[in-house]
């Protein structure tokens, strides 16, 4: 008997199953992607998922699929137009993979998706855990899940810094085979609202008996200190329009996208038209906005207001054009 098989044979499965399901089934949060089985809007969640807040998901998630409802939709549209749809999520590689995975499903599969996850990880951008999130959920696929959320629950309830295969050993073991997807779910759930990375709810937790750790562990996780940076953009506009600059298509980061014109600080502070505050992963900005009267010197371009919905603006640059009441409230 392996490691994983012995940490696994200490815990009832049938037991673990049936409460953790019923937890589940009574307190799992109301999110729009999880009142359909349809894989292509399971695919598109579990994408936006990735490193970014469930929150911040939401209204993007409704806006892609008003604007790409099928794959097919999303297979033919240019990228600019799906970048254009992702800004505010960051990490565009993701929205350009999606993209292109749209496009070998609608042309080499003629629109039929994987059902299997070795399946689903022929397509450009799915890697393990996402193929086996959308085998199980959209197709009852009986294959376990490993996000941050299901290694930490795993590690704290059997009470060792498992990792690896091991994880993905362990969470097979316990996986029912009865409602797969329902499961993978609940483990993610669970870790998302009850066994947080920082002062998890153990008296709440519906597996509480099972847990070795009981919150012990709960302190294993150290965030990594925050760096701090300060941005100065200009801001110009005229006859409807506002100039912005686009990012290199070789730019190591968020290629292609559009954004305002960085500049040096004025010394006029009646130009500072305001500030904003803006994170992204381990980095805090502090970010200037200053009126400018004359063209800017960057090579650019004057862009209609009405067109930025449908421009792949950087997050950065539609949050400030929101507080500058220039984006349209709509887009």
């Amino acid at each position: 008997m392996n490691s994983a098989h012995r940490i696994q044979s200490k815990i009832n499965d049938r037991d673990f199953q049936e409460t953790l399901l019923g937890w589940y089934d009574a307190h799992a949060r109301n999110l729009p992607w999880r009142k359909s089985r349809d894989p292509y809007r399971v695919w598109v969640s579990e994408i936006m998922l990735q490193q970014t807040r469930v929150a911040a998901v939401i209204e993007h998630y409704h806006e892609f699929l008003r604007r790409f409802p099928t794959v097919q939709k999303l297979a033919a549209a240019r990228e600019a137009s799906v970048l254009a749809a992702w800004s505010g999520l960051g990490y565009y590689r993701r929205a350009r993979m999606l993209h292109a995975a749209a496009k070998v499903v609608t042309r080499e599969r003629t629109g039929h998706f994987p059902q299997t996850a070795p399946e689903w990880r022929e397509l450009p951008g799915v890697g393990r855990y996402t193929a086996a999130a959308i085998a199980s959920i959209a197709f009852g696929q009986k294959v376990a899940v490993v996000d941050g959320n299901v290694e930490r629950v795993l590690q704290r309830i059997v009470g060792k810094a498992i990792s690896g295969e091991q994880l993905w050993e362990v969470a097979e073991g316990l996986l029912s085979h009865q409602r797969p997807g329902d499961f993978n779910q609940a483990m993610m759930e669970l870790g998302a609202t009850v066994c947080t990375p920082r002062s998890p709810a153990c008296l709440t937790c519906p597996v509480m008996q099972t847990c070795v750790s009981r919150s012990e562990l709960a302190g294993e996780g150290k965030t990594a200190r925050q760096k701090k940076c300060e941005i100065h953009y200009a801001l110009h506009r005229r006859n409807g329009s506002v100039f912005l600059v686009q990012r290199p298509k070789d730019a190591r980061l968020m290629a292609g996208m559009w954004e305002l014109p960085e500049i040096a600080p004025s010394r006029d502070r009646k130009q500072l038209l305001f500030r904003i505050k803006h994170s992204i992963t381990v980095t805090d900005y502090s970010v200037e906005i200053w009126a400018v009267s004359e063209s800017c010197e960057l090579s650019g371009q004057w862009c209609a207001i009405e067109r930025l919905p449908r421009l792949a603006l950087t997050g950065l640059t539609r949050k400030v054009l929101r507080r500058g009441g220039i984006f349209p409230a709509s887009g």
